[in-house]
């Protein structure tokens, strides 16, 4: 799974992109600080199954932190897009053919109102009208390209007739209109790139006001209030030693002796975000969200009932994201072809019981397979 992080320039999604990522790109306020695609990792957050079995996990990827398991996803941060990227305007082609390969997209806005279209600062602008342009951007990239073909754009053969039975068009798009071809383009981009509003610069004076804009003027979009600077900030005082802070929470608990600067800017932090919003800084909650809400996977631990650990000693070791009415058989496949075409059974790693080839499997199931 790729996520696309998009949005006007100095939104904060190259701030949104390292908090995620702790990786180290470029931050700057000012327009196209990002001129090559990132991409890094980021992790999903799912309670770990190791609690129940009383023991504690050794993850081959990925991390645990009391309990809750960090599941690794790919992140890409594009430049910003302006109005006019679609026509080449800015460094717009380069970037939105940069977004094909993404499986839905994060839109990051400065919630503040404190940067124009343009991403130059300013006062009072409407975020709302940041969502419109990137939506016109997108659906006029996907016009273009379902004018050529749909391969290109990474969708998927019933994503294309689901959407012609929406709209009921003709089958032939060769017997569309201008019109019929741009509601098609819009239709499909939806369905095959989903995306989640992510409100950043949350915790600006400014901000309450204009997520509720938001939320009232784009209600067919999940859209989170967050404090990119303030996850950052935490998950750097984490690395360095000086908190215990779990990616997610709404607290965090200092370990280290810190300067009087430190602890007000901890002190902000708290009072300004996490007290005030209900999913805290709400960067996890975004990547959570486009996970398991947009794309709707679900998490699945390999384990045998009687055996957690793998060849190496280490207990449970992976947990894989699939796509949500995954079967066991699909599972199988998904650890090993050969799993797969040799399938016997599954067995339940809490229950014992045996599950056949088409069982449907839930979120945070945990089940060894069983093959010739």
């Amino acid at each position: 799974m790729l996520l696309g992080l998009v949005g006007k320039p100095s939104c904060g999604k190259s701030t949104f992109f390292k908090a995620a990522t702790l990786a180290e790109v470029e931050i700057a306020p000012y327009p196209f600080t990002t001129i090559k695609p990132n991409h890094g990792i980021g992790y999903v957050r799912v309670e770990c199954i190791d609690k129940e079995f009383n023991t504690q996990c050794n993850p081959n990827k990925g991390f645990c932190i009391s309990h809750q398991r960090f599941v690794s996803i790919e992140l890409m941060d594009v430049a910003g897009l302006v109005p006019g990227a679609s026509e080449g305007k800015g460094l717009g082609n380069q970037f939105l053919d940069d977004l094909r390969e993404a499986d839905a997209f994060i839109h990051i806005i400065d919630a503040s109102g404190k940067t124009d279209i343009l991403g130059k600062q300013t006062e009072g602008h409407d975020p709302r009208e940041d969502v419109k342009f990137l939506e016109e951007e997108l659906d006029a990239k996907f016009s273009e390209a379902v004018a050529k073909q749909f391969s290109g754009l990474k969708v998927k053969e019933e994503q294309v007739k689901k959407v012609l039975l929406k709209l009921a068009l003709p089958e032939k798009p060769s017997g569309w209109n201008e019109k019929q071809l741009k509601d098609f383009a819009s239709e499909l981009r939806k369905i095959s790139k989903p995306m989640i509003i992510a409100a950043n610069k949350c915790d600006d004076e400014d901000a309450v006001k204009n997520i509720e804009n938001l939320k009232n003027n784009f209600k067919e979009h999940l859209i989170i209030p967050c404090s990119a600077d303030s996850e950052l900030a935490l998950r750097q005082a984490a690395k360095s030693g000086l908190i215990e802070y779990i990616p997610g929470e709404k607290d965090f608990k200092i370990i280290k002796n810190l300067s009087d600067k430190q602890k007000q800017a901890l002190d902000k932090i708290k009072k300004n975000v996490l007290d005030k919003f209900e999913f805290g800084t709400g960067v996890q909650q975004v990547l959570n969200t486009a996970i398991f809400d947009l794309l709707k996977y679900i998490a699945i631990f390999p384990g045998s009932p009687n055996k957690l650990k793998d060849s190496k000693g280490r207990i449970l070791p992976d947990c894989f994201l699939l796509p949500s009415g995954s079967t066991a058989l699909d599972f199988a496949y998904h650890l090993h072809t050969d799993f797969g075409k040799n399938f016997i059974r599954a067995i339940d790693a809490r229950t014992k019981m045996a599950w056949g080839k088409e069982h449907v499997l839930k979120h945070r199931d945990i089940l060894e397979i069983i093959s010739r």
